[in-house]
């Protein structure tokens, strides 16, 4: 696979007989006529496969590859437009465009447009994603450039989002939510997330105070699309770590989306201080087929197979650690192996009825089916010693102290099968100045659920804890579980154009929950003002947000389940305020939102890597509050960055917690939650290299502060130990064969291909040791030490992304 990946890349890269191409490019503002900017315009080259759309603020860039051409703007529910342009070579011009509204359709635009303006997502621009260097591949890892969003493991595509944590998240690909793999416990165990960014048409995320149409979760939607494509197109992307094909075809009754990917990052995973043979494979496909009966009635299906195995079988382990003047180092010798593996099978089949313009129906059925394992049985002894870190050469090295000598084991043989049904019905209608939305909801997962695992510590051989007598296991757990877990909600939401500067959303959801036994009502709010300079919008939201018990937080650590537990409540509110100005030469766009959570009622948790330990039996009271900022643009001509900064804290108090002192009882109070990340700053900047358009850099910085943490068996306020905090560089060099703005272009590929690019990339590029977790051991006198599990150091990678002209 190696050798085939590399044929292609110097394949590519022989080619150079080059030929002139003039191009121009095109920029401005789509209004409507009254002057207003109009978002979502499509925008074509027309015979050149040239596409753009407008954003929030109506603004939109272009390239054309001649000096002649048309470009048509359309949007539903105006009349299309088509400009003639003819220019001279590598012009820059502005061209500002009105539409006219069709009234026959204009009902359906109002749903649309109405539902744009009052969303409190951000929109994700997808033109970038193959341009961010990612370890993972997975398009999630796109959304820690995002305000708000913080994650300190670059193998995971999990996230936490203003001091919630993974499972607080909700995802949606075609209106149809996605669950993750319960048993991952780390990064390197994870493969392919369910989305397939070179499927994607459009993608918003919400930080907070998102609308009642979205479902029952605390932090934050990724709303996902696969849509109809302008045109036929064949995508195939390889590297060192991952490759993917995809298509998209077009029919006189519909269209074809169909992707298969893979990945194997072994080169990355050796790179650890964990050595051994690791064999991970992760593959998946995904279809999207949508058959349009007629220009009121589609049924669309959504196909998903996605697999996965990590096996190591682990041989030594060297860690060094500590400070400037004390260095530790521990050494471990392995034996035994580990083997995870998971499968995800899923449909879903979507019926869409536009009886009349301004109604919109939606009928949509899901089925998944995940079967997980993971077996280990490993055995490690260690010795853990304290080295000489003079400057002396003759002594750099040498061993001090021995700090402890013994061995660990752990074993596991866990598997999980889960099942999820779901049926909706969603319905958007038009009422002159609003839009009412409803919908109704039936859910039911089903898990049966495996476990039996232990470990055990035996330091100087002596096991602990050390009773003198017997061999006590540690952390045992030997347990069936089987639960059938049925939700029932509905929505309704309705949109009001109070001004022609005012926008209103009121909404509520009802959820009943067969486990809880509770009938919970959310309402939420959301207000949006764009004066008359339409280069502002100041949005306020407030809300309840109930997450109903899932089966990850009714299952503790020994692995019982509390069928009692109760739904997690918070109270959410948010200012926000966007800005697009002119500044530097160039478009800019300011975003801030202030908010503050409180939440009367949590479940408590302890994470460990990715894996969410929850306290099942406890319950917690707690508050988040903090501001992100963000601004982005065309710093350098023709090329999106972005630079963004969240401050952020995020407290709880464990109801009835305490621990006796010196025959007192002492009351622990508020705590620093798990995810309480202080400060997060993260960059994504693009340059052009040697002053040419074909040449670029993509630069993608992140900076996370500490974490607060404690080994996983200590009560939750004992947790007073800390993760550093997270400092990563990445960084890519491209050469796009087929640029746009190009002067020079190979016969050979601009013949067959519309776009050839070549990466080289520098993950982790000042190779710093970043931890995500510790492995706690303890000495003979029951002294503990946390040594630290780091993640991935500098690795070099290649990448070719080929997209076949049309018809290929």
């Amino acid at each position: 696979m190696l050798k085939l990946r590399l044929f292609f890349f110097l394949l590519i890269a022989g080619w150079g007989i080059a030929h002139a191409q003039p191009v121009v490019r095109i920029s401005g503002i789509v209004y409507n006529e009254e002057k207003l900017p109009l978002s979502n315009v499509t925008i074509i080259v027309l015979g050149q496969a040239q596409s753009t759309s407008t954003d929030e603020f109506g603004v939109y860039t272009i390239y054309a590859k001649s000096r002649s051409f048309s470009i048509k703007y359309s949007l539903l529910g105006y009349q299309p437009r088509t400009l003639k342009f003819s220019e001279r070579s590598g012009a820059r011009i502005t061209q500002m465009v009105s539409l006219v509204a069709n009234i026959n359709e204009l009902d359906q635009v109002n749903i649309t447009n109405k539902q744009n303006q009052l969303s409190n997502t951000t929109t994700i621009n997808i033109a970038d994603i193959a341009a961010i260097p990612l370890v993972s591949g997975n398009f999630e890892t796109m959304l820690k450039t995002l305000p708000g969003v913080s994650t300190n493991n670059e193998l995971s595509a999990q996230y936490s989002v203003r001091g919630g944590n993974f499972d607080e998240n909700l995802i949606y690909i075609n209106d149809v939510e996605i669950n993750r793999p319960v048993l991952i416990r780390n990064g390197q165990q994870e493969g392919l997330s369910s989305i397939n960014a070179d499927l994607i048409s459009k993608a918003k995320f919400s930080a907070g105070g998102f609308e009642a149409r979205y479902g029952d979760k605390l932090s934050s939607i990724l709303d996902i699309k696969y849509d109809k494509p302008d045109s036929n197109q064949t995508i195939f992307s390889t590297s060192l770590l991952n490759t993917s094909l995809s298509t998209k075809r077009l029919f006189k009754k519909g269209f074809l989306l169909a992707g298969v990917r893979y990945k194997n990052n072994s080169s990355v995973l050796i790179k650890q201080d964990e050595k051994g043979s690791y064999s991970p494979n992760f593959a998946d496909a995904q279809v999207l087929y949508q058959y349009d009966f007629s220009t009121k009635f589609n049924i669309s299906f959504l196909g998903n197979f996605n697999i996965g195995r990590f096996k190591l079988v682990p041989t030594n382990r060297e860690t060094k650690f500590g400070t400037l003047n004390t260095t530790l180092r521990l050494d471990v010798d392995y034996a035994g192996q580990e083997i995870d593996d998971y499968q995800t099978v899923g449909s879903a089949l979507t019926a869409t009825f536009i009886p009349k313009p301004n109604l919109n129906i939606k009928f949509i059925n899901s089925y998944f089916n995940t079967t997980e394992r993971e077996r280990f049985d490993i055995e490690g002894s260690y010795i853990f010693q304290e080295v000489d870190n003079s400057l002396s050469p003759e002594d750099f090295g040498l061993v001090n102290k021995n700090k402890g000598i013994g061995s660990y084991y752990n074993y596991g043989r866990n598997s999980l099968n889960t099942q999820i049904f779901s049926s909706e019905i969603k319905v958007d209608q038009n009422y002159d100045n609003h839009v009412f939305s409803w919908g109704l909801k039936y859910n039911q997962a089903k898990y049966d659920d495996r476990l039996n695992e232990y470990n055990y510590t035996d330091s100087a051989g002596y096991i602990l804890p050390n009773n003198g007598k017997d061999i006590v296991l540690q952390n045992v757990i030997n347990t069936e579980n089987y639960i059938d877990i049925k939700n029932y909600s509905a929505y309704i939401q309705d949109s009001y154009s109070l001004s022609s500067d005012v926008e209103l959303q009121l909404g509520a959801r009802s959820t009943y929950s067969s486990l809880s036994k509770q009938l919970l009502i959310s309402p939420r709010l959301l207000i949006a003002y764009r004066p008359n300079s339409n280069n502002k919008i100041l949005r306020f939201t407030a809300g309840v947000y109930k997450q109903p018990p899932s089966y990850r937080t009714i299952r503790d650590f020994s692995g019982v389940l509390n069928i009692k537990q109760k739904a997690q409540r918070s109270y959410n509110a948010s200012l926000g305020y966007d800005y697009a100005f002119d500044g530097f030469g160039t478009r800019l766009k300011f975003t801030s939102e202030a908010y503050f959570k409180y939440s009367d009622r949590l479940i408590p948790y302890k994470i460990d890597n990715l894996r969410i330990k929850y306290l099942a039996n406890e319950v917690s009271k707690g508050y988040a509050y903090g501001a992100d900022f963000s601004i982005g643009g065309e710093f350098v001509k023709d090329l999106v960055s972005y630079f963004r900064m969240s401050v952020m804290h995020a407290n709880e108090d464990i109801i009835n917690d305490s621990y006796i002192q010196n025959g007192q009882a002492i009351y622990p109070g508020y705590i620093k939650r798990p995810t309480d990340q202080r400060l997060n700053f993260s960059i994504f900047f693009q340059d052009k290299l040697l002053n040419s358009p074909t040449y670029k850099v993509h630069l993608n910085a992140l900076y996370g502060s500490r974490l607060p943490i404690g080994p996983s068996q200590t009560p939750r306020y004992a947790d007073k130990f800390y993760i550093p905090s997270y400092k990563r560089v990445d960084i890519g060099f491209s050469k796009d064969f087929l640029d746009d703005s190009a002067l020079h272009k190979p016969q050979f590929l601009d013949k067959n291909f519309s776009s050839v690019i070549l990466f080289f990339e520098i993950f982790n590029l000042l190779n710093v040791d970043n931890t995500v977790s510790y492995l706690w051991l303890k000495d003979v006198n029951n002294v503990q030490y946390a040594i630290p599990n780091y993640l991935t150091g500098r690795q070099f990678n290649l990448k070719l992304i080929v997209k076949f002209k049309n018809g290929k």
